[in-house]
Formats: C-alpha cells, sequence, structure tokens
C-alpha cells in the first residue's frame, strides 16, 4: 500500500524523503560500479577464470573421459594464460534457446547453483539478442558458421546446386536449422529421405563411413569430419543456404556479465594478443578447421 504523505511546517515530509531516496540511490550506484570495477581484480585473486561451454558441441567443445576438449576450450585456455590464470571449466547442457543459457551461464547463474561463469563461449553476435539481452556484454566474435552440403561421388555439385536429390538418403542434425530446411523444402519433396542424428558431426561422419551420400550441416563438422582423411580432397563441401537458414551464416563470439569493462578490455587485449602471434590460427589447423572471418 502507497502511505500517506505528511507534512510539518513548510517543508513536505516527502520532499525529505525523495531526498533521502535519491542519496541512497547514489550510493547504491557508486557501490554497484565499484563491485563492477572489483570484478577483474576478485578473478585475479581467485587465479582462475571461470568459462561456460557447451557439453556437447563438437569441435568447439566436448566433455568427456579425457575432460574438456575443442575449439572453444582451447581458446579459452589460451586467453586465460595470455592473462595469467588458470581456467575453471562449467560445462553445460544447452537451454530452451540462448536467452536461457546467457541467463544460467552468465549474468544470474542456475537455480541449481550452478554458475554463473566469468565467460561464456560460442555466444551468436545477433543484433535482436543483443537489444533484448542487456545483462550482456557480447564480445569479439571469432567465426562464422555457415551451412554446407558434404557429400562423396552422388551426388555431384551441379547436383547439390539444383537440389536434384531425389531417391537419396540425407541426413541432418535433428532440432536444426539445417533439419527444418531439408524436411521443409519443396513442400516436404525429402520428408522420407532425411536422416536425423543426434550431432550434424554423427550426420557428416556417416558420410564419410558411406552410410549415406550427403549430409546438410555446418562447415566445421564436415571439416571435422575430414580431418585426417588421406582422401579428404574427394569429399566436396559445398556451402548452400536452403531457405529457412540464415544466408550469410551466424557469427559468434563471447559473453560476459554487463559492468565489467577492466575484464572485457583484458579479454580484447589477450584475443588481439592471440591473433597476432599466429596462437588463434594454429588453433583452427590444430582441428582441420579453416579459419572463417566473422
Amino acid at each position: 500500500m502507497k502511505p500517506s504523505i505528511q507534512t510539518t511546517g513548510t517543508l513536505p515530509r516527502a520532499a525529505g524523503l525523495a531526498r533521502r531516496q535519491l542519496l541512497l540511490a547514489g550510493a547504491a550506484a557508486a557501490l554497484t560500479a565499484g563491485r563492477a570495477r572489483a570484478e577483474l581484480p576478485e578473478v585475479r585473486e581467485r587465479g582462475s577464470l571461470k568459462v561456460a561451454l557447451y557439453r556437447h558441441h563438437a569441435p568447439f567443445s566436448d566433455g568427456g573421459a579425457q575432460g574438456v576438449r575443442g575449439i572453444d576450450a582451447a581458446l579459452a585456455q589460451a586467453l586465460a594464460e595470455r592473462m595469467r590464470l588458470s581456467v575453471q571449466w562449467l560445462p553445460f547442457d544447452a537451454g530452451e534457446n540462448m536467452g536461457d543459457d546467457l541467463r544460467n551461464m552468465v549474468w544470474r547463474g542456475h537455480y541449481l547453483g550452478y554458475g554463473p561463469a566469468d565467460l561464456m563461449m560460442q555466444v551468436p553476435i545477433d543484433r535482436q539478442l543483443i537489444a533484448q539481452t542487456r545483462q550482456v556484454e557480447f564480445l569479439m566474435p571469432y567465426y562464422r558458421h555457415r551451412l554446407v552440403w558434404l557429400s562423396r561421388g552422388t551426388p555431384s555439385r551441379a547436383d547439390l546446386g539444383a537440389m536434384a536429390l531425389d531417391g537419396l538418403p540425407l541426413a541432418a542434425e535433428t532440432g536444426t536449422a539445417a533439419a527444418g530446411a531439408l524436411l521443409g523444402y519443396g513442400g516436404g519433396r525429402f520428408r522420407a529421405a532425411v536422416r536425423l542424428l543426434p550431432s550434424g558431426l554423427e550426420a557428416a561422419r556417416g558420410v564419410v563411413a558411406g552410410s549415406w551420400p550427403a549430409a546438410y550441416v555446418t562447415q566445421a563438422q564436415a571439416e571435422f569430419a575430414l580431418k585426417g582423411l588421406a582422401d579428404a580432397g574427394d569429399y566436396l563441401v559445398e556451402p548452400a543456404a536452403l531457405p529457412g537458414t540464415p544466408p550469410k551464416g551466424w557469427a559468434v563470439g563471447l559473453a560476459i556479465k554487463s559492468g565489467q569493462p577492466q575484464l572485457s578490455q583484458a579479454l580484447a587485449l589477450a584475443m588481439k594478443g592471440l591473433q597476432e602471434d599466429g596462437t588463434l590460427a594454429g588453433i583452427w589447423r590444430e582441428h582441420g578447421l579453416t579459419p572463417l572471418a566473422p
């Protein structure tokens, strides 16, 4: 209930209350700013950078018996070392949407007590997402995903371009834009032929194993599936943006909680160093991927 306002003499008590509230608000703002500025010193005092990355997102991140691995893991490790910190991994399973993931792993933490992290990897640099998520600062895009056909022999590049794929088994990752585009193409023309796999990497590896002639996956998944193959040159990796998929792909970068200018600057300097000394390019080479500029 809103309290009534009483007056004494000529000075309204409301005015005094408003003044106190303003002073308290100013003190709170100063405290908040102080805490924001103290974030990097607190990380340094801890001696480690807490990094959130997806648990099942090879080749970028994957957690198994041998620990956290992948491109994002290698990049986060290199950033931490450049900042003279160790890493605390916070691998997590993807939520219903990116807003859930950012809330749970960047700016608030999961209600079960997991997180938040100091840094999250593999975050889409998307204007609408940025506008809707003021609690997060989006940093340094480092890769651009794009969808490709991976195939060998049949179909040919011309067949893929013309979508002359009738009668051929096709593979994609379930629940993705790639799968949706294939299932819906031409009013469901290929629906019966589409094999849905738990991951795009499995779909790509199925082409290598000869289980199906073509898979619609990300370029990273296709290249990783071909890594180390003596006959990798016999495979086609053909960029293709089908209706319903992002025509230019999508860029990904880093995310931290808003209001941490020191941490933001330290990460930017570390990333610049990795680019200049060739460390970043070496990470891409090690994992068999082309460094697609964001």
